[in-house]
This record gives C-alpha cells, sequence and structure tokens, in this order.
C-alpha cells in the first residue's frame, strides 16, 4: 500500500546531493588529471557515479572532450555492436486529467480534439503498423481513470498481442502510462508487457510541481518511486526519461543516474533503458515559453555521458529528433530509435498524417523503410529482435549478459534473422538490395561458430518462406 508521505523519493533523489555535485563538477571542470582518469576509468565499462558523470558535462577541455567522445563511441560499440533496435509508439487515448503545463494533453486544453481507440480500431492500427513490419511497439495514454482505466489498458494489449496479420505480429508490447499501484504493475506483467516506461519529466521537486499543478501527476513522491512499484509488481524490465528542457540538464542528469543508482541498489537491476527527448512544439504548447531548452552539443554530450555511466542500459531517442540530430546520437549511444512513428491517436490508419490529436510534432517524419534504407546505408543493423523478452532473459539475468557484453553473442545473430524477415516481407527494391549487402558483410561477424551456421541456415529458411522458428 502506497504511503502519501513517503519520503523514499526525496531520500534517493537527493536534491542537496545534486546541487554538492553540480558545484563539485564546475569546480573541477578543468582538472585534467581528475577527468583523464575518470575517462580511463570508464573504459572497463563499468560505468561512473552520478557525481563522475556531474565532472564529465562540466569539462571544458577541448582534448578530454574528444576523448570522452571516443569512449563513449567505444563501449556503444563493444556492448551493441552496429544494432539499433527499431520500435514504434501506438496512441490509444488523449483522455487526460492532469495539468501538465508542458504537454497538450493537459486536461485544460480545449483546442485539442479527444480520441480514444476502441479494440477494433486498436486492431486496425497494429495491421497498419505490421504492414510497415513494426514487431516492437510502445502503448501510450494519458491518465483518466474514467476514460483510460487499467481494464482498457489491458485490454488493449490484449489486442494488441491478438493481432496476426500476413507474416507480421508484435512480438513486444512495451507500455508507457501514468504511474499506478503495484497491483495494477502485476496486472500488466500477467499481461505480458515487455518493459514499463515512465519519464520522470524532471527530477527537480520544487519544478515538478510548479510545472504539475494539478491531477494524480502532482504527487511528486508517488510518481518518482513509481519504479520501485514496478519492481515490486514483477516487472524487471523499466524504463527512465526525463524531458530535457523543463529543468536545468545539469540537475536532470544527476537525477537520472541517482535513480538508476538507486533501483541498482534496492533492486540488483538498474534501468533497462534511458530516453532523452528534449521538449519540441505541440498543440497549445511552445517551447520558447521553457527556458531551459538545451542546444545539440549539449544534448549530444549528455548522450555520450549517459552511454559512460550506464553502458548496460539501452538509449532511446524518438522523432522529435530531426535525421541529422539522431544520426550524430545514433554514433555516440544510443541504441533504440522509432521510425515512422505517428503520436496522434488512431495515426497508423490515417493516410494523411493527422494533427489534431498529436502529443508533440515529429521532426524525422521519413517511413520506416526510409528509416531502414538511412540505417543501412550508414552501417548499422536495424533489429526487430525481441528474443530476449520471449527466451525470459530479463532484469538480471539481461543485465548479467549486458554488463559484460556477452549479449553481443545473442543479439547479433538475431538481429539479422529479424533484419532478414523485414526485407523479404516489407522492403523496397532498394531497401532489400542494400540490406542484402550489409547481412552479407555481418554474418562472417557472428564469433560463435555454432550460432553462425544456425543463422546462416535461418537466413535462407527466412529467404525460402518460413517462419515457424524463434528467435
Amino acid at each position: 500500500m502506497y504511503n502519501p508521505n513517503s519520503m523514499i523519493a526525496t531520500e534517493f533523489i537527493d536534491h542537496q546531493e545534486i546541487l554538492d555535485s553540480i558545484a563539485y563538477a564546475e569546480a573541477n571542470k578543468s582538472n585534467y588529471e581528475l577527468i583523464n582518469s575518470l575517462i580511463e576509468r570508464a573504459t572497463d565499462c563499468k560505468g561512473l557515479t552520478h557525481r563522475e558523470a556531474a565532472v564529465l558535462l562540466e569539462c571544458d577541455i577541448p582534448e578530454l572532450n574528444d576523448k570522452m567522445y571516443t569512449l563513449a563511441k567505444k563501449i556503444k560499440q563493444q556492448i551493441y555492436g552496429d544494432r539499433i533496435v527499431m520500435f514504434a509508439p501506438l496512441y490509444l487515448s488523449n483522455y487526460c486529467i492532469n495539468g501538465c503545463v508542458y504537454c497538450p494533453y493537459h486536461g485544460p486544453n480545449k483546442h485539442i480534439k479527444r480520441k480514444k481507440l476502441t479494440r477494433e480500431e486498436v486492431i486496425q492500427e497494429v495491421i497498419a503498423l505490421q504492414d510497415m513490419g513494426h514487431k516492437r511497439l510502445a502503448l501510450e495514454a494519458g491518465e483518466d481513470p474514467v476514460h483510460n482505466p487499467i481494464e482498457y489498458i489491458l485490454d488493449c494489449i490484449d489486442a494488441v498481442y491478438s493481432v496476426k496479420h500476413k507474416n507480421g505480429d508484435i512480438r513486444r508490447v512495451n507500455v508507457n502510462i501514468a504511474a499506478t499501484t503495484v497491483e495494477n504493475y502485476k496486472k500488466l506483467k500477467e499481461a505480458g508487457i515487455g518493459t514499463y516506461i515512465l519519464f520522470q519529466e524532471t527530477y527537480n521537486k520544487e519544478s515538478y510541481e510548479k510545472l504539475h499543478p494539478f491531477g494524480p501527476k502532482s504527487d511528486y513522491a508517488y510518481h518518482t518511486e513509481a519504479m520501485d512499484r514496478a519492481m515490486q509488481g514483477g516487472i524487471d524490465d523499466v524504463g527512465l526519461g526525463v524531458l530535457f528542457g523543463l529543468e536545468l540538464y545539469r540537475y536532470e542528469l544527476v537525477g537520472i543516474l541517482m535513480h538508476a543508482e538507486h533501483l541498482e541498489a534496492a533492486f540488483g537491476v538498474g534501468p533497462h533503458t534511458i530516453s532523452v527527448p528534449r521538449i519540441c512544439p505541440a498543440d497549445d504548447i511552445d517551447p520558447s515559453t521553457f527556458t531551459n531548452a538545451i542546444p545539440d552539443e549539449i544534448f549530444e554530450k549528455i548522450v555520450a555521458i549517459l552511454r559512460i555511466a550506464v553502458p548496460y542500459t539501452g538509449m532511446i531517442v524518438s522523432t522529435r529528433e530531426s535525421q541529422k540530430t539522431r544520426e550524430r546520437v545514433l554514433n555516440l549511444g544510443v541504441s533504440q530509435i522509432s521510425g515512422g512513428s505517428r503520436t496522434s491517436v488512431g495515426g497508423y490508419t490515417e493516410e494523411e498524417r493527422p494533427t489534431d490529436t498529436n502529443q508533440f510534432d515529429v521532426s524525422d517524419t521519413r517511413t520506416l523503410d526510409e528509416v531502414m534504407k538511412w540505417l543501412l546505408e550508414i552501417g548499422y543493423v536495424p533489429s526487430f529482435c525481441t528474443a530476449c523478452y520471449r527466451a525470459g532473459r530479463t532484469g538480471d539475468r539481461f543485465m548479467q549478459f549486458a554488463k559484460t557484453g556477452e549479449i553481443h553473442n545473442f543479439c547479433h545473430p538475431n538481429a539479422l534473422m529479424t533484419l532478414k524477415e523485414y526485407l523479404e516481407d516489407y522492403a523496397s527494391p532498394e531497401t532489400k538490395a542494400i540490406g542484402e549487402k550489409v547481412l552479407a558483410e555481418q554474418l562472417p561477424k557472428v564469433s560463435d561458430p555454432v550460432k553462425q551456421k544456425l543463422c546462416a541456415e535461418n537466413l535462407q529458411k527466412i529467404a525460402e518462406g518460413q517462419r515457424d522458428f524463434r528467435f
């Protein structure tokens, strides 16, 4: 049972410790010996503390900043290789009773059209996503106990998993819904979700309460402690995130790392993913009213430092960012991106990109196939793999492989097989031609001879139309 007077959140997100860490970083931003020693130590892929990461963020020595970026790229390659995991958001409902001033779904917004998908509409959205080639979704919904109760979310999850269309099926449903109870997290776990995602928005309690003037989300402690309850409910893969631009970025970087450290200490499992959205235009929202917006160069440095500080964690960047920005941060640490995304309720079944129910404006408006072709052209292996989830490699079991870099031995061949599936079933001729060349180059890189042989056999089976084996 949740204690409304809980102090857990303010214990692991210690405001004074964040301020002290920022001050320590400022005092040491030109300390060559200290910063160089931190970078050298981080080469073991064991990560850094929140205070050490704060020092790297403040570093003003160009030579060491370059060394930092080089290390971020090395760690990304060592743990994730060339793989980029693909997903798409699926917006179920934009009904919401919260007062979040940065989100167009906030209750007082009378401009936006309110919409909630029926079960049949969910199925049609899933078919449209499967026709693109997607295998992994992130369900999104506003907080409204009347329109979007947990029973509605569970029914939508069931609907998503029920759809088998041509060669398509959704193999992993991640869920991004409001903070809830341990009992409801147990229900989500039983429904077969993958990762539970919840953005903190900002870790600064004073700013948080101003940005959330009313509604259930206005309770800082209840929201911040949601991941603890999710873990207690049996969900061992959780995804953190902040909305950069709401508060000082230095504060947010330290805060999210303190949250990761807390989860590791309390449950033995850090976050499965960290998302790094920046505030962007949307209905009723002008990002210029938020004075803490960060430029591209700071955004890229944050990505690099997160990759160094929490090397085991998947990092996500959405279509909020432009193609140019996404390419730069992919190189520095991002391991998951969305493609062909629609941020409106019912958007995938609309021929024209709808805007009347958008949560935010999309910068990268390319189709999934265009994104796939781009990734292949710049040297990445787009992956639709969900094997870890279906084989039970989640939570601490996943982290055992991720922290040692052994996850590459599982993910690389599985990525190649799911790429082959995409090329055979969904790709344009141009994308397929490039993809086949990438497969030929990548197959010899499967380090385990047994896995390489099995992968080659399965690639041939896919080419012959077989889909009756698990990745």
